[in-house]
């Protein structure tokens, strides 16, 4: 079983910018596409941003388009989540996540098998 480790959450100012970094255990890394979802307190988990297994495609949700970049390193079995221009409601605990070997949709949670224990980021206004 895959295990996936986020870092680089914290606390920053509206306007500010942070870098999540999501490692992964195994050898079959470049093999899947992955995602980042978060969660904000008494909401459900919303998809943000996926990456395909070459890093050729990326996907985002309209509330962070323009904003964040979804990429990674296969070489590092890393997939990254710059976030600038943060803002309040962007405020959630992060979660990368992996994907089924086959699935219907980067942008649901049912497509992927699994996650990271999460980040928190926190953006005050």
């Amino acid at each position: 079983q895959v295990q996936l480790v986020e870092s680089g959450g914290g606390l920053v100012q509206a306007g500010g910018s942070l870098r999540l970094s999501c490692a992964a255990s195994g050898r079959t890394f470049s093999f899947y596409a992955m995602g980042w979802f978060r969660q904000a307190p008494g909401k459900e988990r919303e998809f943000v941003a996926a990456i395909s297994w070459s890093g050729g495609n990326t996907y985002y949700a309209d509330s962070v388009k323009g904003r964040f970049t979804i990429s990674r390193d296969n070489a590092k079995n890393t997939v990254y989540l710059q976030m600038n221009s943060l803002k309040p409601e962007d405020t959630a605990v992060y979660y990368c996540a992996r994907s089924q070997r086959t699935y219907s949709s980067y942008y649901e949670r049912s497509s992927y098998a699994s996650w990271g224990q999460g980040t928190q980021v926190t953006v005050s206004s």
